[in-house]
């Protein structure tokens, strides 16, 4: 998602492209690319052969929207899950613990845009 937020291109960025720039085999990148575009976080610019931009601005897609492309939500432990049911549930000490873990770091993805990282990764890079 970042190379692709990075990319200014009007013609996107080539998934053989990011393939080289992140290290990562194009097969692999396949399946990362194919989740991105189901959950229509990034698209084609001109069909099946053209390169990839986002859907949005950087500052409008945060990394809890990046997340929700490959896991249906943030669940630290499978008791919070909602399709777990624990027979210990009702009379447990620390569930109230784990949620609670749970929401800070579900607001915490909810809170960090692309245009943050972008930002804080062209502060770095400045630095050095």
């Amino acid at each position: 998602m970042l190379e692709i937020a990075m990319n200014d291109l009007e013609t996107g960025i080539y998934q053989k492209d990011i393939s080289k720039n992140q290290e990562i085999s194009n097969k692999y990148l396949d399946h990362i690319i194919h989740a991105l575009k189901t959950s229509q976080l990034i698209c084609n610019v001109k069909g099946k052969k053209s390169g990839y931009i986002l859907t949005r601005k950087p500052s409008e897609i945060t990394l809890f929207d990046i997340h929700k492309a490959f896991e249906p939500g943030i669940c630290l432990i499978e008791c919070l899950s909602d399709t777990y049911k624990c027979k210990r549930h009702e009379g447990c000490l620390t569930i109230g613990f784990w949620d609670q873990l749970n929401n800070l770091i579900v607001n915490f993805f909810k809170s960090v845009t692309l245009e943050d990282l972008i930002n804080k990764k062209i502060t770095i890079e400045d630095n050095r």
